[in-house]
């Protein structure tokens, strides 16, 4: 069996710390990290020198719509939005994938999410756990999201399109009839995600009691309830999600969607291992700035200082961020070791989802890995111990 030995690196070992060392892989896992056996060393078929670069887990985006020119769900092409984005992801350093569906109850609905879903186990460059759908049990609309009740019905009938391949469903803790449907997505082993809400305390409470254990795109679409006494700040969703250490959450960290100060506060409550860094990527993420067209009807001009926006209304369309990007900007505004600010790419997504050997460079996991050049763009992507990028 051949072998591949990443030599003279600084490892990074998520929420641990960060040595030089070198990594042995063999069969597309890790067998040995830190110091390599020198029996073990002489075994490698491949040899790469590292020239003193960080390699860490690959990252993990479990909410994003789409990246470069192509969407998950871009009609009519369906799974080939799926095919083309996956094949561009490795050179952001992404490793594993959610691809991030909105359901849009309407004429073959159903059969694109199912097409999409069916694609899944061909397609390359890219481990994809499963499908996250975005709605459409929502209270709050907001990027497109339908605005339905809870309803077991029209949730078996997701469930049996996505024939297995559903990992996350995203909610909100407001939707009339919602706690049901928190309720068996458990029992089918779906993660719930919780967001698009003004939810009071109570309601919010009752959807992490059902089994909701994670807030997405966190502070985006989190409305306060209503102030009903004047002087009083009402306590709502927010407050509650910072406040339960059974809960999670993620951000969008560009800059745009949401202030650093609040990445830091939810820091401060939730400790490095409660935050996760997440894209919500679409049209333009990845692309030099400039205007793109899109399949909605209307161009997004898309820069680093502005996020995605429509061309000519200049509202925000999606966000253009990277994960490459986003794991620069947290390591530039988090007080943390950098390690720990590591795992909110890596290691903490792959505990949310279970992925016991993602996420970790340690004996055992999976050899998906990234070496960084000093700028922090990815140098060389590897998937299961084969290169799938490689920086020109």
């Amino acid at each position: 069996m051949s072998a591949l030995l990443i030599q003279n690196v600084r490892l990074v070992r998520p929420g641990l710390d960060i040595a030089t060392g070198e990594v042995l892989v063999r069969g597309g896992r890790i067998v040995a990290a830190g110091d390599v056996p020198r029996p073990g060393a002489a075994t490698a078929t491949e040899r790469v020198d590292g020239g003193g670069r960080l390699l860490t887990p690959g990252l993990i985006d479990v909410h994003t719509h789409g990246v470069m020119r192509s969407l998950y769900e871009n009609d009519p092409a369906g799974p080939d939005g799926l095919r083309s984005a996956a094949r561009e992801l490795a050179r952001f350093g992404v490793t594993s994938v959610l691809p991030t569906i909105v359901p849009r109850p309407g004429p073959g609905w159903l059969e694109r999410i199912a097409a999409v879903a069916a694609a899944i186990p061909a397609t390359t460059g890219v481990h994809i756990p499963g499908l996250h759908l975005e709605g459409p049990f929502m209270a709050v609309g907001g990027a497109a999201c339908p605005t339905l009740p809870g309803d077991l019905v029209l949730l078996e009938e997701m469930i049996a399109a996505c024939a297995g391949r559903l990992a996350v469903m995203s909610v909100s803790p407001d939707a009339p009839g919602i706690i049901p449907v928190i309720r068996r997505l458990r029992e089918k082993g779906v993660v719930v995600f919780l967001t698009h809400t003004r939810a009071n305390a109570e309601d919010t409470e009752a959807a992490i009691e059902a089994g909701a254990a994670h807030a997405t795109h966190f502070y985006d679409v989190f409305y306060p309830p209503a102030e009903t006494d004047p002087g009083v700040r009402p306590v709502g969703a927010v407050e509650v999600i910072l406040a339960d250490p059974r809960a999670s959450v993620d951000f969008i960290a560009d800059g745009v969607h949401v202030h650093p100060a609040a990445i830091r506060a939810a820091v401060a409550a939730k400790t490095w291992r409660g935050v996760l860094l997440i894209t919500d990527s679409n049209i333009g993420a990845g692309l030099p700035e400039g205007t793109y067209d899109t399949p909605w009807g209307y161009p997004v001009t898309v820069s680093a200082a502005r996020a995605a926006r429509h061309a000519t209304k200049d509202f925000l369309a999606g966000s253009a961020l990277t994960m490459d990007r986003g794991m620069e900007n947290l390591l530039r505004w988090l007080r943390l070791p950098p390690a720990q600010v590591w795992a909110m790419g890596t290691l903490n997504p792959a505990q949310l989802l279970a992925l016991a050997r993602k996420g970790r460079l340690e004996p055992g996991a999976d050899a998906d890995l990234v070496l960084w050049d000093d700028d922090l763009r990815a140098r060389r992507t590897w998937l299961g111990g084969i290169t799938v990028y490689s920086r020109p």
